[in-house]
């Protein structure tokens, strides 16, 4: 089952997760901030759609290196950029939606309408928010469906005309357009209304990382874009065909949400230069610490010490998926692999890409295979990144961006004002109206 393919593609790049903020720490005449800046420049000069700010809370042996408080840091680059989206990944987990409200609603006012918020229920960080264990994928996806219906709610407090400039050219204040949403629910208890105007967007754009089943069920429901891992074109298929009959029975139209898919791209300007470079880094790769990237993939408690590098790992290690609360769809994919019989070398060498999307080949080698998954309708959004390298941005933009475009795949200029635009989103997306009963900060009752 595929969608009718979108018009054009996006495009997002990402901004922070580089080691290199580390480097620009220790550098008292520059900010942490200037590697992204000069990324930022030069997505918008390449008319990529939006930024992207990844985050973890933690800080582990699978990363976190070099990430900075996502909010603050697109925040930042709306005060360098114009035009270029600015999406920030926020964990519901952790975070009270009245607030998430705030933040998401500013972001927006301080950009102009440029603002895009990555939900994600957080497999890692419970160490740092405790007491307790980090909650079932299917707890942490309740609360976050009811958080975004408390954060929608209170976007939506302010009517139309609430807000209006008057005959002599002041501010009028209607203040019975702006209602409280007096939610109650199992969560949060949330009286309202927002506390600040407007947004230009009506709502930021909404975008949600999740491929377990509770996370397909939420992005079905409220998303407007999906990002998530799917590494082969069938995955694709299943995946897209999966959450888009979902969101159909809630009566969402036809190709919502859109699918975002990241893009581990191996340049070359030959074939053969792009075979060498995919060799170079398999044979730079560190096997033994690769076990533990391995083991993560699976849920991170499966010991592998034992499995010797050209050997498949045994059925009895491999997790009961229902048992696993940190990233099933990782988990699904790589438990996939390791059953079609991949050695654990195979599987170490996949891990590099972590679930996602890898190919190798020159820019129109590799237009095709984007290609491929536009015209099937199982790609929307495409991550494409390097641009802070000079050599990868000369690939990505002069070579695989603008085939894209030769190919009237993808849009060459930006056609609005705001992410939403930019993005063909519908400006009235989303549930309307209010929910429940209590206070700002309050907790739902049980």
């Amino acid at each position: 089952m595929s969608a009718e393919p979108s018009k054009t593609l996006r495009t997002v790049t990402g901004v922070s997760g580089d080691p290199g903020i580390y480097r620009l720490a220790t550098d008292p005449a520059r900010s942490t901030l200037d590697d992204a800046v000069e990324v930022a420049r030069r997505a918008e000069a390449a008319r990529i759609d939006a930024l992207f700010a990844a985050d973890l809370l933690s800080f582990g042996a699978q990363g976190a290196i070099g990430a900075q408080e996502p909010l603050v840091f697109v925040s930042a680059l709306s005060q360098v950029t114009r035009h270029v989206g600015l999406i920030a990944t926020v964990s519901t987990t952790f975070h009270h939606p009245y607030n998430l409200a705030r933040l998401f609603g500013t972001l927006d006012h301080v950009s102009n309408g440029r603002a895009a918020w990555n939900l994600v229920t957080s497999a890692v960080g419970e160490e740092n928010f405790g007491p307790g264990e980090l909650p079932s994928p299917e707890e942490r996806y309740a609360r976050a469906a009811e958080a975004l219906e408390v954060v929608n709610a209170l976007w939506d407090s302010w009517k139309d005309g609430a807000l209006r400039k008057g005959p002599d050219g002041d501010v009028v204040l209607d203040r019975g357009k702006v209602l409280p949403i007096d939610h109650a629910g199992r969560h949060f208890a949330v009286r309202g209304p927002l506390n600040i105007p407007p947004l230009p967007q009506g709502r930021p754009v909404q975008i949600q990382a999740g491929q377990s089943e509770a996370g397909i069920a939420l992005g079905a429901r409220f998303a407007e874009v999906v990002f998530t891992s799917l590494p082969t074109l069938r995955v694709a298929r299943d995946y897209t065909a999966k959450v888009r009959k979902q969101a159909v029975a809630h009566g969402r139209p036809a190709g919502l949400p859109l699918i975002f898919s990241s893009f581990h791209a191996t340049y070359g300007a030959t074939e053969e230069e792009a075979r060498r470079l995919v060799r170079e880094k398999r044979e730079a790769i560190d096997f033994e610490h690769g076990r533990t990237q391995v083991a993560d993939m699976l849920g991170g408690g499966v010991d592998l010490s034992e499995v010797k590098l050209d050997e498949k790992l045994p059925e009895s290690l491999l997790p009961r998926l229902e048992s696993v609360h940190r990233r099933r769809g990782r988990v699904e994919i790589f438990s996939e692999y390791a059953r079609r019989g991949y050695t654990l070398r195979e599987l170490i060498i996949a891990a590099q890409d972590t679930g996602h999307w890898a190919a190798a080949g020159t820019p129109e080698q590799l237009a095709d295979q984007v290609e491929e998954r536009f015209r099937a309708g199982v790609l929307d959004v495409l991550a494409l990144g390097g641009l802070g390298d000079d050599r990868q941005h000369d690939f990505a933009v002069n070579g695989l961006l603008h085939e894209l475009r030769r190919r009237g795949i993808a849009k060459a200029d930006y056609t609005g004002s705001t992410l939403r635009e930019n993005f063909g989103l519908d400006e009235n997306f989303g549930l309307r109206g209010n929910l429940g009963l209590g206070e700002n900060f309050g907790v739902g009752s049980p």
